[in-house]
């Protein structure tokens, strides 16, 4: 079934009791925070930019460390705040059916929208810290931003020199086997895996589709643009992520 949200809604969705979500870039748009791979997304438009989120040559080149810098000073003063879509989310934990949310996103906006920590995996790390990526020390971000405020283009670690980046998961670099082993087994403990506002094209999240339906879970996908799993899922969702979200999972 594609297109808008049934009503009414299939029995086995409001039947579900173990949701695992699964949410992309798409859940965030209407927070003002810009997709990547969509008609209009950052990468669509501008593909030098995905230089600023890879590892090589963010390492390799202080020009791309500057304007990195930059973009997340620009994305801290925009303060962007949750939407209806991740309050939706805490309206599903709050009936106790929320099994799991796996997020592919780093802008910590379900967290801020009251989804328990506990049960959020940040699959691509987060931004609200920094990281040496010599020695490890850590820090939260907005230190970072102060000295780059302050003249400072390409803060270094005050530990030992090396160079900071975002505790967020750069192309090039390994993600952690924790989080992703835990992101596998919510996949596999589920009756429904609702993703959303995801192009599941990136991986190792898009295979967490393949590990839901192979354990028996439906599939619900909410995404404005076609997938590679809408062919298998059990319910296509194409109405705006704010609207759609709070009908699929209200109590």
């Amino acid at each position: 079934m594609t297109g808008a949200v049934p009503e009414p809604l299939p029995d086995w969705l409001t039947a579900a009791r173990r949701i695992t979500v699964l949410t992309g870039a798409g859940i965030s748009t209407d927070s003002g925070i810009p997709d990547y791979r969509g008609p209009q997304g950052v990468w669509t438009r501008d593909p030098d930019a995905e230089k600023l989120v890879t590892l090589s040559y963010y390492l390799a080149d202080p020009e791309i460390r500057r304007r990195s810098w930059l973009l997340r000073q620009a994305m801290q003063d925009a303060d962007p705040q949750p939407n209806a879509g991740h309050r939706a989310l805490v309206d599903l934990e709050r009936q106790g059916r929320l099994r799991a949310l796996v997020t592919q996103n780093i802008d910590g906006l379900h967290q801020a929208a009251g989804s328990s920590t506990g049960l959020v995996h940040e699959i691509h790390g987060t931004v609200a810290q920094v990281v040496c990526t010599d020695c490890g020390d850590r820090m939260p971000i907005r230190a970072a931003l102060d000295r780059v405020a302050g003249g400072e283009e390409d803060p270094a670690c005050r530990v030992c020199g090396g160079i900071l980046k975002t505790a967020t998961v750069y192309f090039g670099e390994l993600l952690d086997e924790r989080v992703v082993a835990a992101c596998t087994a919510a996949a596999a403990d589920c009756d429904v895996l609702l993703a959303v506002g995801t192009s599941l094209q990136v991986w190792p999240a898009a295979g967490l589709a393949d590990v839901a339906v192979r354990s028996g879970a439906r599939l619900v996908v909410v995404n404005a643009e076609e997938t590679p799993y809408d062919d298998v899922a059990d319910l296509v969702v194409r109405e705006p992520i704010g609207t759609s979200l709070p009908r699929l999972v209200g109590g």
